[in-house]
């Protein structure tokens, strides 16, 4: 069974802006005052603004024009009586031409390793790629799991030979919150053509390793890619030192 469940982008909290500052009112249409009439308005003014000041403090700053403390964001109550479950998928990356990518000088070539896709059509009618992946049974081991399902998914055969990352998420199906686990891993390609004959792929792809990190539609699996980017080299070169090259 395939896991088409997308890990959520996470709660992020916004940081909070400064009150609107204070602003002094003019009377439009006033008149100057007299010498006798100004000493007597300030008097007034001064015993006016005491009395607002006064009363400002026992509401609050609150009113028009004033600054209002910022509001408090609290953290998502989780309902403690509904049903919680643990799950555990497992895929990775189908990696081909390693051996075959190392250059004079032991320089590789990162356009020459590909791997393998699966692209998926979204409710906006979208083509994501994602790493192909699926549902850990009781008592696999999940590089076997990472194996079959990348042959359901792309027709592939490839055997796991590394772990790559781990991802892990919450979300609500169902009513039941389910903390979902998903491992992955560096395939070897065995042989295989790629089809899309899995009723949940809409297309599969082989992709340049120099591109599968702009090619990829989530933010957690681009963090996976560049890991795998920046270890390929490394990998290559020993593959070629075992002198594994890659089946045609």
């Amino acid at each position: 069974m395939s896991d088409t469940t997308r890990p959520s982008s996470g709660d992020s909290t916004s940081p909070q802006g400064e009150g609107p500052r204070r602003r002094g009112r003019r009377r439009r249409g006033s008149r100057p005052a007299g010498k006798g009439q100004r000493s007597h308005e300030k008097t007034n003014r001064g015993e006016a603004a005491k009395k607002r000041k006064k009363n400002s403090s026992r509401r609050g700053r609150t009113g028009r024009g004033r600054a209002s403390a910022p509001a408090q964001r609290r953290p998502p109550q989780h309902d403690s009586a509904m049903e919680t479950r643990d799950e555990t998928s497992a895929g990775g990356l189908v990696v081909s031409g390693m051996a075959e990518a190392v250059g004079p000088g032991g320089n590789v070539d990162l356009s020459r390793i590909y791997v393998a896709l699966i692209g998926r059509l979204d409710k906006r009618g979208r083509l994501l790629w994602s790493m192909p992946k699926g549902h850990v049974e009781d008592g696999e081991h999940q590089w076997t799991t990472a194996e079959r399902e990348v042959w359901e998914e792309t027709g592939i055969s490839g055997e796991a030979f590394d772990t790559l990352g781990v991802i892990d998420y919450w979300f609500v199906s169902d009513g039941v919150r389910i903390h979902k686990t998903v491992h992955h891993n560096l395939l070897r390609y065995v042989d295989g053509v790629l089809n899309d004959d899995d009723p949940e792929v809409t297309e599969v792809a082989w992709v340049p390793m120099s591109e599968l990190i702009e090619r990829l539609a989530y933010a957690d699996e681009r963090k996976l890619a560049r890991i795998a980017h920046d270890r390929m080299p490394a990998l290559a070169r020993k593959e070629a030192k075992a002198g594994r090259a890659t089946p045609r």
